[in-house]
Order: structure tokens, then C-alpha cells, then sequence
């Protein structure tokens, strides 16, 4: 298992998870320059070319190189390049968290406006998060068969057409359906981001390119509900639905216009259903592709535990007010956001993708660990700062679990980008899914719950960390 790597742009052959020979390097990928290595990586390797090799088919090394000099123009067009797909990647992958959280404000409107219970409404978020889910596990496999712009252009197109359906729906039974429907294009946006990340960059400059990203997507949940409330003053809920419709039409000018192919036509599948549920088969069958997933996956749940549970915690049972909850939240983004720069700019490359991967979700489960102890009483009578300064620290290791995570199962299937990105998401969604109503099952006079949540999510994803990625094996060069 490779522990740093660089950018696809001329790098040098190094082990994949499998030992087939070396694959020559495929043509040029039209219109899509990756950022530039760093120096360390670039002096250890070949010389610099001014063209880009395409990505990596099969699951063995990979060699790739293209003829002619890098001028210093080419170089300052490669940081043009990497810098304007950060953005349009980061905007992919923000736009799903705006389209979950911009609405939460909105619900009691919503439910006056369509004279329906508040636990049907409720289903208008639960069908956006299934959609999300299941539409990775679509869009994954046909990306990798029909490239990466084509299924994310459709997904766009029909994600505004769902948006501006749900802004119009005349029943709450309609806007569930639109609302399912504008998560099953959302979900393009967010796989494919990933597998256009692993089809133009490499090891380090992978888990890099990742953590830059959670600084973009990161803000997103943070200034959602702002949002939100903002536009409820000025309008009603179907106003959001407007904002979303013109924020995903603008997304896509923007993709038409800047994002080129990086998929090219010799490494794509050319199977059916029958292939992409092979492949994705194969995937699973990777032990330590599965171990990623589910140690990433677990995280996310005890992420999405914190999110379903802490306005409930911090103001019904500390007492805090809407206004310090707010604060509260957004400081836990922020150390989150943080710790991901933290990573992305001094640790990748110096430290082992394994090692901060096992570092965050050791402190993960400490974390919560501490918090399973202070709601219990083992402390005896905690305020709410205690709980806050255990909040902080287990939302900021996300920091260092999440983008290792993508990163690590990612360098395996060079291969299957989008199919791997497809399950990775969905394994994430579904466990979030499935923790997140479990934090509030008994009742509302106590946070143990959520921190049980927590704890178990921790442990189980050191567990699959340790049992079936076997980091030590790992760099001592096994698979």
C-alpha cells in the first residue's frame, strides 16, 4: 500500500494493490491540467512534463510519462488549472449540504403552509439523505463506463429540475418525491468530485487535494441555515428552493464551461449492470479497501450522531441559547475545517496517510469516550463547557479521519474510481443514517445516547482500521 504519492503529472512506477505490469502511459486528457508536484516529490522522480498522462487501468503500478519540458508558463497554467478544479470540485461537494441544511429553518413553515405533520415533513429530509445514498451506487459504475462529464451534466440538469419541482410542489407527498429525486442528482456531484480527484492526482497530492476540499465543502453546513433563515425573511420556504435552483443552475454553467473529461475513453468499462456490479464485488472483496470504507463510514456516523443530537443537548439540557448553540457549532466546524488544513499542508507527506488516519480515529474515540463519561455522571454534575471542549476535540479529528480515509481506499482502485467512490459515499450516508435517530432513543432528559453513539462508532472503526487494513503490514509493503 503506497503511503505518499504525487500528482498523475509525471510520476514514477510504485506498487498498487495488485502485481500486474506497468501500464504505458495513455494520451493526453483534453482540457485538464492537475496542480503541480511539490519539490521534494518532483526532485525524487522524473522530470516535469507539460502534458497530462491519463489515469491509472488496472490495479498495478502505474507508469506514465510525456515528452517536452515545463516552461514556467506551464507550470503557472498548472496552478490556474488545480486551483479553478478545487473550486468547481468544492462546489460539487458543498452543494448537497446546502441542499440538506439551507431547508431546516424552513420546516415549521413547511408544515403550516402544507397542512401536514410535522413527522411527514420530516420524510422531505430523510428522502433528500436516501436519495444522496443510493444515487452514488447509479452514477459511481457510469462514470466509470461513459466518463465523468456526461452522467454529471445529466445529474446537474435533473437536480435543478427537482429543485424547481420542490419550490412549486402543491403536497407534502410531492415534495417527498422531488425531494428523493433532487438527492439522487445531488449524489452526482459528490461521487464524481471524488473519482475526477483520484483520476488526476496521487498519493500525497490526493490526500492534499482532499483537505482542500473539506475547507470548501466543510463551510457549507456552517452558513446553510444562515442562509436560509436569511432568505425566510424576504420570502417563504419555496424562496429556498428557489436560491438552490439558481445556485445549481450557475454549478453547471460552470462545470460545462471549466470542467473538462479526465477519464479518458481507453479506461473506461465498456460492461453493463452485470460488470458494474462485478466490479463493485471486487471492491468489497478488498480487504483493505473494505476497512477504509467502514473506518470511514463509522466516523461519519459519529459526525452525523453530533449534528442529529447537539442542538438538543446543548440548549434542552445545558440550556445554552439558540445564539450560543450557533456559536458552538460553528467553532466545531471551524476546528474541523482546521485540522483538515492541518493535514492537507504539514502532516501529508511528512507523516504516513496511516498514521494520521490512526491518530484521528484514536482521538475519535477518546473523545467520545470522555463524553460516554461525563454524561454518565462519572465525573459527577459537568457544566456545558466540559461537554463543549469533548465536542470540539471529536469534531476536529474529523480533520484528520475523513480526507485519510477517501484517500487511502481511493489509492487502491486506480481502477474503479467512480464505482469506489460510490460505495465509500453510500457506506457513509447509510451508517449516518442509521446512528443518527439512535441518539435520541431515550427520550430527551439525558446525552448518553448520543455518547454511546459515538463510542461505538470510535471503537468500531479502529477495529476495521486495525483488523482488516493492517496499516503496519501496510508499509512494510504486504497488501
Amino acid at each position: 500500500m503506497p503511503e505518499s504519492g504525487q500528482s498523475k503529472q509525471g510520476r514514477t512506477t510504485h506498487p498498487g494493490p495488485a502485481s500486474t505490469p506497468p501500464v504505458s502511459a495513455a494520451p493526453p486528457v483534453s482540457g485538464v491540467v492537475p496542480a503541480p508536484r511539490d519539490a521534494a516529490t518532483a526532485a525524487a522522480s522524473v522530470p516535469v512534463t507539460d502534458a497530462v498522462t491519463g489515469p491509472v487501468s488496472g490495479s498495478g503500478p502505474v507508469a506514465g510519462s510525456v515528452t517536452g519540458p515545463v516552461a514556467a508558463a506551464g507550470v503557472a497554467a498548472a496552478r490556474r488549472a488545480g486551483l479553478l478544479v478545487t473550486l468547481v470540485l468544492g462546489g460539487l461537494t458543498a452543494l448537497p449540504p446546502l441542499s440538506m441544511d439551507m431547508y431546516l429553518p424552513a420546516l415549521p413553515a413547511v408544515t403550516d403552509s402544507l397542512h401536514a405533520p410535522a413527522a411527514t415533513v420530516q420524510l422531505t429530509l430523510t428522502a433528500c439523505l436516501a436519495g444522496m445514498a443510493l444515487g452514488q451506487l447509479v452514477v459511481g459504475p457510469m462514470s466509470d463506463k461513459w466518463g465523468r462529464r456526461r452522467p454529471l451534466l445529466v445529474g446537474m440538469l435533473v437536480y435543478v429540475v427537482a429543485t424547481a419541482m420542490c419550490a412549486f410542489a402543491p403536497t407534502v407527498e410531492l415534495l417527498v418525491g422531488f425531494r428523493l429525486l433532487q438527492g439522487l442528482a445531488g449524489a452526482a456531484g459528490i461521487v464524481i468530485a471524488r473519482a475526477v480527484v483520484r483520476d488526476l492526482y496521487d498519493g500525497v497530492e490526493m490526500a492534499r487535494f482532499f483537505s482542500t476540499l473539506m475547507l470548501i465543502s466543510g463551510v457549507a453546513p456552517v452558513i446553510a441555515p444562515l442562509i436560509g433563515g436569511q432568505v425566510l425573511r424576504v420570502t417563504d420556504w419555496r424562496g429556498i428552493f428557489v436560491v438552490l435552483t439558481v445556485v445549481g443552475v450557475l454549478l453547471t454553467l460552470v462545470v460545462v464551461k471549466w470542467l473538462h473529461e479526465t477519464l479518458p475513453v481507453d479506461k473506461r468499462h465498456s460492461g453493463g449492470v452485470g460488470q458494474a456490479l462485478r466490479t463493485m464485488r471486487g471492491l468489497l472483496a478488498d480487504r483493505v479497501f473494505t476497512g477504509y470504507m467502514l473506518s470511514g463510514g463509522l466516523a461519519f456516523a459519529a459526525l452525523f450522531a453530533y449534528i442529529a443530537a447537539s442542538p438538543f443537548v446543548v440548549q434542552e439540557i445545558y440550556g445554552a441559547s439558540p445564539q450560543t448553540f450557533s456559536l458552538l457549532f460553528g467553532l466545531n466546524s471551524i476546528g474541523l475545517i482546521a485540522v483538515g488544513q492541518i493535514n492537507g499542508r504539514l502532516l501529508v507527506g511528512r507523516v504516513s496517510l496511516d498514521k494520521a488516519l490512526g491518530f484521528g480515529l484514536a482521538v475519535i474515540t477518546l473523545a467520545a469516550t470522555a463524553l460516554l463519561l461525563m454524561t454518565t455522571g462519572v465525573f459527577g454534575e459537568v457544566g456545558l463547557f466540559p461537554v463543549a471542549a469533548g465536542l470540539f476535540v471529536l469534531m476536529s479529528a474529523m480533520g484528520l479521519a475523513m480526507p485519510n480515509t477517501n484517500a487511502l481506499a481511493l489509492l487502491r482502485t486506480p481502477h474503479a474510481a467512480g464505482s469506489a467512490s460510490a460505495l465509500i459515499g453510500t457506506a457513509s450516508f447509510l451508517v449516518g443514517a442509521v446512528a443518527s435517530p439512535l441518539v435520541g432513543i431515550a427520550g430527551e432528559s439525558t446525552a448518553v445516547p448520543m455518547a454511546v453513539v459515538q463510542v461505538v462508532c470510535g471503537v468500531g472503526a479502529m477495529l476495521c482500521f486495525l483488523l482488516l487494513c493492517r496499516p503496519w503490514r501496510a508499509r512494510a509493503g504486504a497488501v
